[in-house]
């Protein structure tokens, strides 16, 4: 820096740094209230910069040395005690703007922990089951018909399942779907919505006549078929739409009676049966608009397929036909399937639930086949179990359960095949209401039956197909809730318990019951009915009175 002549130039002191420094200092006070970080670092970079160095002369250091006489020269002592001098109060000015920048760097600091706190504080104040819940999708937000919405609202639903949400976007626009769910995900629901949404947007091709449905629905079993059935009454109730369920074990008579009278706009049914109404050409498949086939795997396993290509034949050509096809597996032979009846399908899978390990209570216990019957008493009289599902492989171990339960005075149905069909409606419903703890069933109620509050599963017998252990055990904790399967192994079907733990991806713990589960059982409290011998004293012939008299005998020629 430049100074006028004669003048000596003058050293910056602490004290010149003073207002600078008060400056920065209240800078970093409102930096706490609030003010940004950066304004903050300005004003202190002004305070803190460096002053140009004065030249050091003679006179300088003379003024600084004020022991040395009036013009004497200065000596190197002197010199060298008033460099300090100079070189001190420069140190000084560095050491405060050191310390500004200190303040001001912990000032931003505290700013942006500040913020973090306050941040954290607004997301704490937030639910996270309702930040999950409202990553959902809404029901509202396809912008389904009125009158189905309100159905929906009346069920109690209002956000989507895993698989209604993928699949509904392309189902809702014409596409055609391959779907792979389990059972109880919510995949009736999803094509029941696209049918009626289809059937409320789009007119009939032609002139609406008896027996000529606009929408087709396969299932392999009466159950599910009726099941079905529910669900589209319960969400077409304000609809003007006709829905029929055509199953085996019902009054033939009065389904083709409707079919043959009535128009309808939706047909539930199963293969065997809707075969007989078309082979009776009571049924007209060539108005279909969309055609649902559901549990193809099942299909599969019980030789329906062969009917089934009968029925989808009968329908108009897959260009002119929404398809929904649902498996809950994708094997070589299904995917074959699903390629010759869709037309380049949208395809959405759900991975499972590991419903087995995360909801359910998994207990085996290793006992002898001549103890099973005792084990699985003493568990229903000692638990007081009060909703309890029990499986048998074949019907008549089921039937050999359930007398002999009833005989110890056990309050309980048997759902199977030789049951008539009326009185299986009639033992689900009454078991779905609580009219009686236990319900024993053979796989026919595996798939597709929804019983709410079943609190235990107990497997009899293994199955011999381990998908099918996951749908038997399936039927509790269902819907987020606790619920427990106990399997009663023996020799006769241990080996099967190694392919259902791999299925698993798990070990399924094992143990010997307890000696209360042994123990002797009860006298029975009521005669056991002997079936063959009811039978046979229904065919008895009726004893002739030999007090009456006789017809006489015609004379021969």
């Amino acid at each position: 820096m430049q100074t006028p002549t004669g003048q000596a130039p003058t050293e910056p002191t602490p004290s010149a740094l003073t207002p600078s420094v008060t400056t920065a200092s209240a800078t970093i006070a409102s930096a706490d209230a609030g003010t940004a970080p950066t304004a903050v670092a300005s004003n202190l970079e002004t305070a803190a910069a460096p002053r140009p160095e004065a030249p050091a002369t003679a006179a300088s250091i003379r003024d600084a040395a004020p022991d040395a006489a009036p013009g004497a020269a200065p000596t190197h002592g002197d010199r060298a005690d008033a460099q300090p001098a100079v070189a001190f109060d420069t140190a000084n000015v560095t050491d405060v703007a050191d310390e500004a920048f200190d303040i001001a760097g912990n000032a931003a600091d505290v700013a942006d922990d500040v913020q973090d706190v306050a941040d954290d504080a607004g997301a704490d104040d937030d639910d996270p089951e309702e930040d999950e819940v409202d990553t959902r999708d809404r029901f509202g937000e396809f912008a389904l018909p009125e009158p189905l919405l309100r159905a929906i609202d009346d069920l109690g639903f209002s956000h989507c399942t895993k698989i209604q949400s993928a699949a509904l976007p392309y189902s809702l626009a014409d596409y055609d779907v391959t779907g792979q769910a389990q059972t109880g995900t919510g995949k009736t629901a999803a094509f029941l919505v696209t049918i009626f949404t289809r059937l409320c947007e789009q007119r009939p091709r032609g002139a609406r006549k008896p027996g000529a449905p606009r929408s087709l629905v396969l299932a392999p079993t009466r159950e599910l078929a009726m099941q079905i059935e529910k669900d589209a009454r319960d969400l077409g109730k304000y609809l003007p739409f006709g829905i029929l369920c055509v199953v085996g074990g019902m009054d033939f008579d009065r389904q083709k009676a409707t079919l043959d009278n009535e128009v309808i706009d939706l047909l539930v049914a199963t293969p065997g049966r809707l075969i007989d109404f078309l082979n009776r050409s009571s049924v007209n498949l060539r108005q279909v608009e969309v055609l649902v086939i559901d549990e193809a795997d099942r299909m599969l396993d019980m030789g329906f397929i062969p009917d089934v290509r009968r029925i989808v034949y009968r329908t108009p050509h897959k260009k002119e036909r929404q398809t929904l096809f649902f498996s809950a597996t994708f094997n070589f032979d299904v995917l074959n399937l699903a390629k010759q009846w869709t037309l380049e399908p949208m395809h959405v899978a759900i991975e499972p639930e590991r419903i087995a390990v995360d909801t359910i209570d998994q207990r085996v216990y290793l006992t002898s086949q001549r103890d099973k019957f005792k084990v699985l008493f003493n568990l229903i009289a000692r638990e007081e179990l009060s909703r309890v599902l029990i499986f048998a492989n074949r019907r008549d171990v089921t039937r050999d359960i359930c007398e002999r339960l009833q005989g110890l005075g056990v309050a309980c149905e048997m759902l199977s095949g030789e049951v008539p069909q009326r009185k299986r409606l009639k033992a689900l419903e009454q078991f779905r209401e609580g009219v009686f703890p236990v319900l024993i069933a053979t796989d026919v109620a595996g798939r597709g039956i929804h019983i709410d509050g079943v609190s235990h599963v107990i497997n009899y017998n293994l199955p011999e197909d381990p998908e099918d252990y996951v749908h038997r055990i399936g039927r509790t904790g269902r819907a987020g809730n606790l619920g427990t399967s106990i399997a009663l192994v023996s020799e006769e079907d241990a080996f099967e318990l190694p392919r259902i733990e791999a299925l698993l991806g798990r070990p399924v713990p094992c143990e010997h019951p307890a000696p209360e589960l042994l123990a002797a059982l009860p006298e029975p409290k009521m005669a056991r009915r002997d079936t063959a011998a009811a039978g046979a004293e229904r065919v008895k012939p009726r004893e002739r009175d030999r007090s009456a008299p006789r017809r006489p005998r015609r004379p021969g020629p």
